[in-house]
Order: structure tokens, then sequence, then C-alpha cells
């Protein structure tokens, strides 16, 4: 990563390990730290409550019990995140689809565009 770039913290909300340790891999390459991941809706809650991190990515369905939960509490401490579904945008349900989705399997750059949209005073 060049030197003018900045390096954010993120929390991966994930229940398929091989896709949580594609994003990861994804995720690092851009330069970011991939500081928590999280399969289980309580775990990732209280990581999305106590945790320093700038970024999330919330997959929207963890075995069955939707993620919505922790974009709550995401939201309140001013955290953005994207949800990641099979869906897309279609997969969220009303309060949350003036989110942003990445439907699955989503490509770098679609990730990439993403987390530049969410800090845009921020060079990657």
């Amino acid at each position: 990563m060049a030197a003018n770039q900045t390096a954010i913290r993120i929390l991966i909300v994930e229940d398929e390990y091989l896709v949580a340790l594609h994003l990861e891999d994804l995720l690092r390459e851009m330069g970011h730290r991939v500081l928590y991941s999280a399969s289980r809706i309580d775990e990732a809650l209280q990581l999305a409550r106590t945790s320093e991190i700038d970024f999330a990515v919330l997959d929207v369905n963890l075995a069955g019990v939707q993620s919505f939960p922790i974009a709550d509490v995401l939201r309140e401490r001013g955290i953005p995140f994207v949800f990641a579904t099979g869906y897309g945008p279609d997969g969220l349900i009303d309060g949350y689809r003036h989110e942003t989705a990445l439907r699955k399997p989503y490509e770098a750059g679609e990730l990439a565009d993403t987390i530049a949209r969410a800090f845009p005073s921020i060079t990657f």
C-alpha cells in the first residue's frame, strides 16, 4: 500500500468459513486490517458494540438468523457497513433498503468501490 493510503479496521460477519477467508484475503490485499471475523450473531453483536472498527461487512443471513440487529448497533455508533447477500439489494428488508448491499459472489472492485464511498475523504 502506498504511503498516502490509509488502512481501515474491519469486522467481517460471515457464517461460511471459506467465504470469510476469501473476503479477509481481498481486504488485506487492498491494504486494510481485518481485526475480527464473527460467524454467530451473539459474537458479532458483542464485537459491533465494543470493537474499535471503522467498517463492517455483514452477511445478511447467519445460519438462519438475520444480521440486521448488528447493523443497528453499527448505525448507532456511526460505523459504516455493507451487507453481503446472494440476493443483493432484494435481500434487504424495510428499514435497510437504502443501505448498500453487495450480491454474492462479489468482485474485489465492487468491494473496494463500496469502501471508498464510505470514506470519501480517504485515499485508498
